[in-house]
């Protein structure tokens, strides 16, 4: 993991901030996922059917996927010297490949914005999710977080 002061993170515009440990997305965790949010799809819970479905076996919702960018993101760095970091939303997000049930999960970061705001600054992070081995990202998104000296 990667330390990072928010002043010098004005600086690295375009820059990558780093590659995330893998998240194992098994099939625990996508029917933890389905029973919080009432999403049951058969392509996510029922393996024996998903078996003869269109991905082969069961695959993570694209919003549990989604879901895991804040673990992601704390593994592959931190910004030091600020009091309060806020999840400001998302400007753009798209999920190019499933996630099969059993995948470890990465994030690769890059900072393509920083903007100056009261008290501290917003950050625009393109985000990267690969399951390991898929030739096409999980999700590509860009995060958009603020933070507070």
């Amino acid at each position: 993991m990667t330390a990072y002061r928010l002043e010098q993170l004005a600086g690295m515009v375009g820059q990558a901030l780093g590659e995330s440990a893998p998240v194992l997305v098994d099939q625990a965790r996508i029917d933890a996922f389905a029973a919080a949010t009432e999403d049951r799809q058969w392509i996510h819970v029922d393996p024996a059917r998903a078996a003869g479905g269109p991905f082969g076996a069961t695959v993570a919702h694209g919003f549990l996927t989604l879901s895991l960018l804040p673990v992601l993101l704390e593994s592959t760095f931190r910004i030091d010297g600020v009091r309060l970091g806020v999840n400001y939303g998302l400007n753009r997000v798209r999920f190019p490949a499933p996630v099969p049930a059993g995948s470890r999960l990465r994030g690769r970061f890059r900072l393509l914005a920083f903007e100056p705001v009261d008290g501290g600054a917003q950050l625009t992070v393109e985000a990267t999710l690969f399951a390991e081995g898929a030739p096409k990202p999980a999700c590509v998104a860009e995060a958009v977080s603020r933070w507070y000296v």
